[in-house]
């Protein structure tokens, strides 16, 4: 035989639920104490109040083991003898327990009754201690609180929105709306965290572009066409639709001022632009515009152009004409001048033997080294314009006379004064005098003899003006002065010396849709990018191609790399000749670093100079 206890739990609406649970023991517990067979959850009845046993034939014995009474068919006892068929009620607190059989099971049904005694009117432990007999139900409770939050975070804030609408500057201390903010102002609108109508001009209506233009009429850049800039990005995908059912129903056109300048993200300045939001119109924009000559680009690492630098298609002219060509296509530039970069950076021959000559005076080296010609700007990022007199005089001299320690030089850069005091020069002077023409010098005896040097020194007299035409004519030929240097215009007719210089266009940014300091690479070697050594002519572009950049930096999320670099770190949407807005940032906050010069290896680490090394080898090897 076997006992069968069921449990009998009655819901609100008077619905029984029975649990049965069978036990092959031959002794089971009755007691609170959850590991009786008969678990009773009332502190009128013992942890372990009494056993029910199995006995011969059709009978169980029950007995109490805690010294508490219970009760058979309503009569207290301590132990008692049940005849199954017969049967009995057991009362144990607030709780019936029903013994019977079933063919060969002991039957043991436990109910919850009205209480019996005081002690039974007690609640179950797990509410006892509670306060739940005297607060709302939970139903009332949800409820409540559902209105407490549309009060305090819905009503309120729409009634302070009113109340204060038309109103310049609130007045100071809390005010409801403001719970909606997700964040405080950056520091460009700061100035607006007490005049929320400013920008939120109708209640549950988005920041409408015209609102933004209201004080940036004057300040807002040219943008693209708007259409075009819907059809760069694309349609939504995924997710993204949803999001843009939700902005549509809810009355956010795509493409508003706010999908760029995003605002309540924190004090300070206005975080900077994530990737992924250039790469959402500029990946595959190819397929989406197809009229666009933007090439496609998402990560500068894996997915980014060639450079594209803008070439003079001719030098001369305030704003020349230029054209954009990629780096893979080796393109060369003509830019008016003869300057061959091998020569000067040699470390043998006639230039590093002049160089090292005049090193004392001019701070020079064994060799000429970049440094001598090109001089970093005031912020290190680019280099000033090249200058004949502070870069190329101490070597290409433009001396033609001296008077006692004066030393007359041609006018660089002004064919028609060059030849004017070159015309002015002759005939203001004379010929040298012959060693032997009068006084007491040495001469050839005879009166004849004298006479032939003084007539050979009136002649060189007579014709020394014409003498200019010469020397100008040689200053300008190969061999002088201007055609080593510069492109010559011939003379505009025979036995004219009318010569002319080419125009020279010396560009000082080939990209300035992209930015680039030299002030935050001054640890590399100037040849680790520009293969100057074994350039031997001017026409030759020394820009690195983005291979050579790509051995320090990746992309945004390439960890391995040197230098993660985002699209902001070089590019700018409402780009100038400063640096983007990211950098800008990163200068406000960079500690003051020990000064490096560019040519200076002893504040290199070994590691940076192998670098430095290897870069070198593969600069030479293109």
């Amino acid at each position: 035989m076997r006992f069968i206890v069921r449990q009998i739990a009655v819901t609100a609406d008077g619905r029984e639920i029975i649990r049965a649970n069978p036990f092959d023991d031959a002794q089971i517990g009755i007691g609170r104490n959850t590991q009786n067979a008969v678990h009773l959850p009332d502190l009128a009845v013992s942890p372990d109040h009494a056993v029910i046993r199995q006995l011969d034939g059709s009978q169980v014995e029950v007995e109490s083991v805690s010294g508490q009474k219970f009760s058979v068919d309503g009569r207290d006892r301590m132990s008692a003898t049940i005849d199954l068929v017969e049967g009995a009620e057991l009362g144990f607190g607030g709780h019936i327990i029903s013994v019977s059989q079933d063919g060969e099971d002991i039957i043991l049904t436990v109910k919850r009754v009205e209480a019996l005694s005081d002690s039974a009117e007690e609640r179950e432990e797990r509410v006892l201690y509670t306060l739940k007999g005297l607060l709302p139900s939970k139903r009332i409770s949800a409820w409540g609180f559902i209105a407490l939050v549309l009060a305090a975070f819905l009503v309120w804030p729409i009634y302070t929105w009113a109340t204060y609408r038309g109103v310049e500057e609130r007045p100071e201390g809390f005010h409801a709306d403001t719970m909606w903010s997700s964040g405080a102002l950056s520091e460009a609108h700061h100035s607006l965290e007490g005049d929320c109508q400013a920008c939120h001009v109708d209640a549950f209506v988005t920041v409408q572009d015209k609102t933004c233009l209201n004080c940036h009429e004057d300040d807002a850049h040219d943008h693209a066409d708007k259409n075009r800039l819907l059809t760069a990005m694309g349609e939504p995908e995924g997710f993204e639709v949803i999001g843009a059912a939700f902005s549509s129903a809810f009355n956010k056109p795509p493409g508003r001022c706010v999908e760029c300048h995003t605002e309540h993200e924190g004090a300070g300045a206005m975080q900077p632009t994530a990737q992924k939001f250039c790469a959402d119109c500029h990946e595959g924009m190819d397929g989406r515009l197809t009229d666009t000559k933007l090439e496609n680009a998402a990560d500068f690492g894996t997915l980014h152009p060639q450079f594209r630098p803008a070439l003079l298609v001719r030098p001369g002219g305030k704003n020349p004409l230029r054209k954009r060509v990629s780096l893979d296509e080796k393109p060369t530039e003509y830019n008016g001048l003869k300057f061959p970069h091998d020569l000067h950076l040699s470390k043998t021959g006639g230039v590093a033997q002049m160089g090292r000559r005049i090193a004392a005076e001019f701070n020079f080296g064994s060799s000429l080294d970049c440094k001598d010609c090109h001089t970093p700007d005031s912020n290190g990022v680019r280099f000033k314009p090249v200058d004949m007199k502070e870069n190329c005089s101490m070597c290409h001299s433009l001396a033609f006379d001296e008077i006692g320690n004066t030393v007359r030089t041609l006018r660089h850069g002004e064919p028609d004064m060059v030849r004017a005091d070159l015309r002015a020069y002759y005939r203001s002077t004379g010929p040298a005098r012959p060693i032997n023409l009068g006084g007491m010098k040495r001469r050839r005896p005879g009166e004849q003899n004298e006479a032939r040097v003084a007539s050979d020194y009136a002649r060189a007299v007579q014709f020394r003006p014409s003498r200019a035409n010469l020397a100008i004519q040689q200053v300008f030929s190969r061999g002088g002065a201007c055609f080593d240097c510069h492109g010559v215009t011939p003379p505009t007719a025979r036995g004219r010396v009318d010569f002319g210089i080419k125009p020279v266009t010396l560009t000082d940014r080939y990209m300035d849709k992209g930015w680039f300091t030299h002030d935050a690479h001054k640890q590399e070697d100037c040849t680790s990018c520009h293969a100057a050594e074994t350039s031997g002519s001017a026409r030759d572009l020394l820009l690195p191609g983005i291979k050579t950049c790509r051995e320090c930096h990746g992309g945004e999320f390439k960890k391995t790399a040197e230098v993660p670099s985002t699209c902001a770190m070089c590019h700018d949407y409402h780009a100038n000749d400063g640096a983007p807005w990211l950098i800008r940032e990163q200068r406000k906050d960079k500690r003051k670093a020990p000064d490096k010069t560019a040519n200076n290896d002893d504040v290199l680490k070994p590691s940076d100079k192998l670098k430095v090394k290897i870069r070198k080898q593969k600069i030479a090897s293109r």
